[in-house]
Order: C-alpha cells, then structure tokens, then sequence
C-alpha cells in the first residue's frame, strides 16, 4: 500500500514539474509567460478603473460611489437589470462638474428627449451614457478629470432625485 501511494506521489510530482517547466500559456483571450516572478497583467489594463453600475426598474443604482484617480482611464458600465422600456424606465449615468446644480441640470434634461435627455450645448457634463432600458447595457470610456467629487445621476425625468450619487477622483 506504501509503494502505490509513493508511485503516486512520484508521478503526480513529475507532472507538476514539467507543466510548471511550460514557457507559454494561453488563457481566456490573453497569453502569459512564466518567469521566476509572477506577472501581472499589462500596466495599461490595470490603470483603468473599470467600474460597473446597475439601474432597476424601482429607479435604484446599485451604487452611490465611484472611484478613480485623477487622470486615469474610466471604463463605466451600466446595466440595466429591469425590465422596463427605455422609453416607461430609461436609465443612464451622467457625471457633472462640480458647482453644478443637479436639479436645474435635471430640468434642462428633461426637456431633452431628442437627445437622450442630456441638454444640447449642456458644459455641464463631465461623461454620460446613453440612455438604455431593461436587458441592456451601456459603456462609457473617459480620463478622470482633476481630484475632487463630482455629482453622477440618471438624467431620465424625475429620476436624478433617488439615483444618483458621487464620482470621486483621488
């Protein structure tokens, strides 16, 4: 019983040796190689602040902060996991420049149906989505402005007042 559990062992050490001995690896859409030092993926991919966000159909985010560092790359993901149309429950994410306010910014919106309900012209606006609805889901790629907080809401009519929260730039 002693010798099978050793034959074991012995083989089992073997063929961890040579897969650990393998120059090369490819996993899920990108390579690696083994080196003595562990690697981590490429700079570029981890100074992106990648951050996900949903809306519901009880005009909830799931979020009421953001984080980024200022000058870094922003990918934000919104998705809407309710049901709704964008047209009854639309949903989007605008981050405004500081001093702004939210409220007027929302009734200037609200008025602009035509374009995703953000105001045509608008200085206000740091980045949006569009605006989605229930199953779909919205990115938006931007660089951090300067550090500091920066008010995000929905701009749908009468939203900005339960979904919305901050956007804070280290």
């Amino acid at each position: 019983m002693k010798l099978g559990r050793i034959a074991f062992a012995t083989i089992l050490g073997l063929f961890l040796v040579v897969s650990c001995g393998e120059e090369k690896k490819e996993k899920k859409g990108f390579s690696y190689e083994r080196t003595s030092e562990t690697k981590t993926e490429s700079t570029s991919e981890s100074d992106v602040a990648d951050l996900t966000i949903t809306g519901n159909d009880l005009m909830k985010f799931n979020k009421s902060e953001l984080k980024a560092k200022a000058g870094q790359k922003v990918k934000i993901t919104l998705r809407h996991i309710g049901k709704a149309d964008k047209m009854v429950m639309g949903h989007n994410v605008v981050i405004l420049k500081p001093g702004t306010d939210v409220a007027a910014f929302a009734g200037k919106a609200a008025m602009s149906k035509d374009n995703d309900y953000i105001p045509e012209g608008t200085t206000d606006v740091v980045a949006h989505t569009k605006m989605i609805g229930g199953g779909e889901t919205a990115v938006v790629e931007f660089t951090a402005p300067e550090a500091g907080e920066y008010d995000f809401i929905c701009s749908f009519p009468g939203h900005f007042g339960m979904m919305k929260g901050k956007f804070i730039v280290e």
